[in-house]
């Protein structure tokens, strides 16, 4: 049996395509900080552009200052959650045993009326909290960073691509047009023009989403402030900036802001309402901001362009999870975008071409 040469060519980039998925899966963990490197020099190469065009500043300057810039404000989120944990473990040690005791006298009627008969070792759980939960911030930190210490190898994994990252984005930004050119300059001449296209049009999708996102992420943060004070949450600032700005983590950065909310509510209400007044606020405010976000805010500005069936966005957030860890979650929204454009394209040529029928 013969091959046609047009055969053969189409094996040899599949055997291609399968043996670099297979390197990158294979090389993931050492591709990480490149690849959120390259992510994010994508994404702020425009500012750096601006700085040096128009207020003709020289561009090591543009970049130091842009990537200073970025590293302040991801920090200045990560410790949003700070006060809310020095606030809430004090109070979650005086509060838990309280709640716990009013938990239990509500449960055992209505398990007694379902004939379960269940009984809940609140002394354990007592010392437990007593034991585990100080009113000592640092020392509540003693249990976290033994474990971490005993996962050794990630926390240095982690502390390296910290490292690592800043590094690659700062080299990136600093010579992101030769290494465009440099990129380009690989492509068959034949094929310049099909690449050209597909990079004009993953562009289109990718500034759509990130300038999109932006704005949900704002509305979103400034929606969860407002309704979490007029409950009267104490810590609605920061719980409602930090959910507003986690919107950015599918699913996860949503369900981490929920739970700050009721812990912080459960604590804060316990001498009115309790666990139900701060469900009847989590359920109010987090309800309707998942309402507005997934049937306004985000097909009105993200656009439906991009708009991934949510099986497709829970497939391509477990997928990149699994490559790349906690970043690949992160990265795994604007890379299915691409990957998407890449797929939409290839299913037009192959509608058209003999193989379908066309």
């Amino acid at each position: 049996m013969q091959f046609t040469p047009t055969q053969i060519r189409a094996a040899t980039w599949t055997l291609i395509a399968l043996v670099a998925a297979w390197l990158l899966w294979w090389l993931g963990p050492v591709l990480t900080p490149f690849i959120v490197g390259a992510i994010l020099a994508y994404a702020l190469t425009p500012l750096v552009d601006r700085l040096v065009n128009r207020l003709h500043v020289p561009r090591v300057l543009a970049v130091v200052g842009v990537e200073v810039i970025f590293i302040v404000v991801v920090l200045a989120l990560a410790l949003l959650v700070v006060p809310i944990l020095v606030k809430q473990l004090p109070l979650l040690r005086e509060q838990l045993p309280l709640l716990l005791d009013r938990f239990n006298d509500r449960a055992q009627p209505l398990l007694a009326q379902w004939g379960i008969n269940a009984q809940l070792d609140l002394a354990s759980l007592k010392t437990f909290v007593r034991d585990h939960l100080s009113a000592n911030f640092e020392d509540s930190l003693g249990p976290v960073m033994a474990s971490v210490k005993l996962g050794g190898s990630v926390a240095l994994s982690v502390v390296g691509n910290a490292v690592l990252i800043p590094v690659v984005l700062f080299y990136l930004l600093l010579d992101w047009a030769s290494v465009v050119r440099l990129l380009l300059g690989l492509v068959p001449p034949r094929l310049r023009q099909g690449v050209d296209s597909f990079l004009a049009e993953a562009d289109a999708v990718l500034g759509q989403y990130l300038r999109g996102q932006l704005l949900v992420m704002g509305v979103l943060a400034l929606y969860y402030v407002v309704g979490l004070a007029l409950f009267g949450l104490k810590l609605a600032l920061p719980i409602g900036v930090f959910t507003g700005l986690a919107i950015a983590i599918p699913y996860l950065g949503f369900g981490f802001g929920l739970v700050l909310a009721l812990l912080a509510g459960s604590l804060e209400f316990a001498a009115t309402g309790g666990v139900m007044q701060a469900l009847l606020m989590v359920g109010v405010v987090y309800g309707i901001g998942q309402v507005v976000e997934s049937f306004y805010l985000t097909p009105k500005l993200v656009g439906k362009r991009i708009g991934l069936h949510p099986l497709a966005v829970i497939f391509a957030l477990l997928a990149f999870g699994h490559a790349l860890g906690f970043i690949g979650v992160l990265i795994a929204l604007p890379s299915s975008a691409v990957l998407y454009v890449a797929l939409r394209r290839a299913t037009r040529t192959y509608k058209a071409s003999r193989l379908y029928g066309g």
